[in-house]
């Protein structure tokens, strides 16, 4: 080798080694890449409106020092039954997940899908559950390290006709989401017919199925407002939720610099979940303003007409208490517990969209649209007949704050306060069952043990699913009447990039 190839390769071995000594002596951390999946489309309000914005604000806070790449629809490959699973063994360093499509697997959290124990607030049943995870859920979730908690919009019943009393709902066949809602359905004189998302439309075309219990966001994608033009909603209490989990990997989490560290716990916690709650219940609102002004009918059952729906459903209440008994859990300690923190954040203020000059043009303006009241009956209303009285406030509704103290739904999340300090309890995780949530109620057994496995990630990743269209907005009764609320533009996502090398 000659001396003047060596004096270079000196040269340039000495000038790489100056630069990260320098980045060392400056205190530069090392920049991470994180991989998200979830089974959401890009399309969906989850992705665009809570795990994009969440993940763009964990990237400047750490000055693009941790980059987050999100594959929705799945595109890791596996089975939505299987995202906490691909979080325990890194197949992905964070996921979004449903802990209902593994039913018994962790049956503490399922607490808070019972019928009529959540609030009809997802923003109070989310804060609710973060604090409920901290003190009783974190041997269930031990396999990961959870960095939130929450719950979805409130079921609704959907239908070709209004479900005002319990008679109404005898005969029907409605898909369901969660075990808990099938079996309310069964007691009530129903058939559950679960089925994936993207089937309804034409099952419901094909007259296979009646209706279905799912939340507002979800009416616009499948066309429900088209399908289904009657919609029965419930004051105080949801007759249904899913409760959602934001893991990640425990290495993942380990292995972070203390400062990158701080800046995920910064974003983790009632931080999250406050914004994720904030998120539903700005959707459900929109979608529920369109679904009204587009002449559909949608009643409000009130707190005494709910209170006979509850007493029928409370079998389903002591069948999981038996459950609970058979796993050696406390399951009134559990339920004491939950029903104490909803009361706790019954009267958050319920997040308010940014308001546009067109939009208090709107509210001057007298409505239109009937509101609907209905006790132990549904009141028959046309668009010119006289307004009907709200529904009374409950333990879980809250005031609407006036237009002045109106906020933008993630200035709303980050003003919350911290939540209370907990101490965990230390109680046997649950093994993880082999059967769908649909085949596991039904059987009416306790899940045996099993050992979950995380499935192998394709060659090919598939492609995000197709968005259908969204269907045209549409009125009906409301239990209140509002104007048009102005939808938050989604975030474009962004196409994954190769990791960023790490610095010498």
């Amino acid at each position: 080798m000659g001396a003047g190839r060596r004096a270079f390769l000196a040269s340039s071995l000495a000038s790489v080694a100056a630069a990260a000594v320098v980045r060392v002596a400056r205190g530069e951390t090392p920049h991470v890449t994180l991989k998200l999946h979830h089974a959401q489309p890009s399309v969906s309000c989850l992705h665009a409106n809570f795990l994009v914005p969440w993940t763009r604000n964990i990237e400047a806070q750490s000055n693009g020092r941790i980059r987050i790449d999100i594959f929705p629809s799945m595109a890791l490959g596996g089975r939505p039954a299987e995202l906490i699973n691909q979080a325990r063994d890194r197949v992905a360093d964070i996921v979004w997940a449903m802990p209902s499509e593994t039913p018994g697997r962790f049956p503490r959290i399922e607490t808070f899908e019972l019928p009529f124990v959540p609030s009809r607030r997802a923003l109070v049943s989310s804060k609710a559950l973060e604090d409920f995870a901290a003190e009783f859920l974190q041997d269930e979730f031990g396999e990961v390290h959870p960095l939130c908690f929450s719950c979805s919009d409130r079921g609704i019943v959907h239908a070709n006709r209004p479900i005002e009393t319990r008679t109404k709902f005898g005969g029907l066949r409605l898909d369901v989401r969660t075990r808990f809602a099938g079996q309310a359905v069964e007691i009530l004189g129903g058939r559950a017919v679960p089925m994936p998302s993207a089937q309804l439309p034409f099952a419901l075309a094909g007259h296979v199925v009646d209706g279905c219990i799912i939340p507002w966001d979800m009416v616009p994608a499948l066309k429900l407002d088209e399908l289904l033009k009657a919609h029965t909603d419930f004051a105080d209490y949801s007759l249904s939720t899913t409760t959602c989990v934001l893991a990640m990997n425990k290495t993942s989490y380990a292995d972070l610099p203390a400062e990158l560290k701080k800046i995920i716990d910064e974003n983790s916690g009632q931080l999250a979940a406050g914004m994720a709650g904030a998120m539903w219940d700005l959707k459900a609102k929109a979608v529920a303003d369109a679904v009204s002004q587009g002449g559909d009918v949608v009643v409000t059952l009130e707190p005494e007409a709910v209170a006979h729906w509850r007493r029928a459903t409370e079998p389903v209440i002591e069948a999981w208490r038996k459950q609970m008994k058979a796993l050696k859990i406390d399951g009134e300690k559990l339920l004491a517990g939950a029903q104490t923190l909803l009361e706790k954040y019954a009267n958050v203020p319920e997040p308010q969209p940014p308001q546009q000059p067109t939009q208090a043009k709107a509210e001057a303006k007298p409505e239109t649209a009937p509101t609907a009241k209905v006790g132990g009956a549904a009141p028959t209303q046309s668009p010119g007949a006289p307004k009907l009285g709200v529904a009374a406030p409950g333990p879980h509704s809250a005031p609407t704050p006036p237009p002045a103290a109106r906020m933008h739904w993630w200035e709303f999340w980050k003003s919350a306060p911290a939540p209370a300090s907990t101490t965990a309890a230390a109680t046997p995780a649950s093994p993880a069952p082999t059967t769908h949530w649909w085949q596991f109620w039904k059987s009416g057994a306790t899940p045996a043990p099993a050992t979950a496995s995380a499935s192998a990630v394709p060659a090919v990743p598939p492609a995000p699913a197709p968005a259908l269209p969204v269907a045209k907005a549409a009125p009906a009764v409301t239990s209140t009447p509002s104007a048009a609320i102005a939808k938050p533009a989604p975030v474009a996502p962004r196409a994954p990039a190769k990791p960023l090398k790490t610095p010498l």
